[in-house]
């Protein structure tokens, strides 16, 4: 090439239109926007990511090491190791009166895989899927990235936060796929009982080509007595439609072992494993290992966790509630509370800045008072936050503090 040759520059790179509007999580960003403040020596608590404080329990651990030193470092069956899904099969079978064969059972790495190839084996460029706000953020891209239209359809505080069925009746379309239900729910914490349950049942049962997703990851993490129940276990005539996901992240501390689960129909789970053999192939096979010994093994963790939870879900609940202006609902479940704070709206900080909505107010908190939150508006429902909970209790106590002290600030 001559040297006065002049290359023509560079295209610019040109994002696919799927994800045109779409960018990195929020609450990542806000976790981010977090770490910066603690490099420059802010002593902040962040109380934004979905992750408990907990350690992987010794035995789940101790099984991991165990198959490495046997070598079972290799790949496995994309969607899952038989030994596995046995044991999959098995939990289903005993915590859920569940009834699946293996080849009904897929394997992902976490849950969030497992819904991406359920939404891409299944939907069209058009297809609806109905979500409840305020709504996990994640179910919304994953939708527009498998072409399907996020319909929401608001699940409001006076109800709960939880679906009317009289709303879901009308949101029905002939493009409808999809019904997203999550109990108990990220971000707000609510759970469907089974009479709940068996008034969306009864809608769904009128539209046979809707099929339920049921994210049931945060199964075990429930409150009062609050007896947790499936859609597919208290309406065996939706189980042919009915996919039913957990994982292992939230109840046994498993988030960075990426290891989620499915049970479903047998033609959905062999379309699911087409779209997952094209991309990642198998889960990691030491995650499978453990999970095997985090399903057969001793559960008495379980109890122990959620007790702890419990007591950090009344102390941030009765916290908030105590502040002028904020007003928290007391959940039935997860690790997240999701309060209104409609009464601190329109009212000015003390650097003379007006508080319009709820992102602002979050926005105030981090950078005033060192403390991370969600805002609602990320979930589809404003104004409110979400804290989560999945903390020591002296750091929830400091953050509900500043919190107070915040409002307090307020003019």
């Amino acid at each position: 090439m001559s040297t006065s040759e002049v290359l023509a520059p560079a295209t610019p790179l040109r994002r696919a239109r799927r994800i045109a509007n779409i960018e990195v999580s929020e609450i990542l960003r806000i976790g981010a926007r977090a770490a910066q403040l603690k490099r420059e020596g802010r002593d902040v608590i962040v109380l934004g990511a979905g992750e408990p404080d907990f350690d992987t329990p010794e035995n789940v651990k101790a099984a991991a090491v165990r198959a490495i030193e046997a070598g079972e470092t290799k790949y496995t069956l994309l969607d899952g190791t038989l030994a596995l899904k046995q044991a999959i099969v098995g939990k289903f079978k005993r915590e859920n009166g569940l009834t699946f064969g293996v080849d009904q059972i897929t394997v992902g790495a976490g849950a969030k895989q497992v819904l991406h190839n359920a939404l891409m084996a299944t939907l069209d460029e058009g297809d609806e899927v109905i979500v409840v706000t305020p709504y996990w953020t994640s179910y919304a891209d994953m939708i527009t990235l498998a072409g399907g239209v996020t319909v929401q359809v608001p699940g409001r505080e006076e109800n709960g936060f939880l679906l009317d069925p009289a709303d879901l009746e009308a949101a029905i379309t002939p493009r409808t796929r999809w019904l997203m239900l999550n109990s108990p729910s990220n971000p707000s914490g609510a759970a469907y009982d089974e009479a709940r349950l068996r008034a969306i049942a009864q809608v769904l049962l009128r539209h046979p080509h809707v099929w339920l997703l049921s994210d049931d990851i945060y199964e075990h993490l429930i409150y009062d007595g609050f007896e947790f129940k499936t859609m597919a276990q208290i309406e065996p005539r939706l189980a042919d439609r009915t996919l039913t996901v957990n994982g292992l992240s939230k109840a046994y501390a498993m988030t960075g072992w990426r290891l989620g689960y499915a049970g479903g129909p047998r033609e959905l789970i062999a379309a699911m494993a087409v779209v997952q053999s094209q991309s990642t192939s198998n889960p990691c096979s030491i995650s499978q290992a453990a999970a095997i010994e985090a399903l057969n093994g001793p559960q008495d963790v379980l109890e122990e966790r959620r007790a702890s939870f419990l007591r950090r879900r009344d102390l941030v609940v009765d916290a908030l509630n105590a502040i002028e202006g904020i007003r928290c609902r007391r959940p039935e479940g997860a690790f997240y509370t999701f309060a209104s704070c409609a009464g601190v709206l329109g009212k000015t900080t003390p650097d003379g800045k007006v508080l319009e909505t709820d992102a602002d107010f979050c926005a105030y908190l981090l950078d005033a008072h060192d403390v991370a939150v969600v805002p609602g508006t990320v979930f589809g429902l404003a104004p409110y936050f979400r804290i989560s909970y999945a903390t020591s209790e002296a750091q929830l106590k400091t953050a509900m503090a500043r919190i107070a002290a915040a409002v307090r600030a307020l003019r």
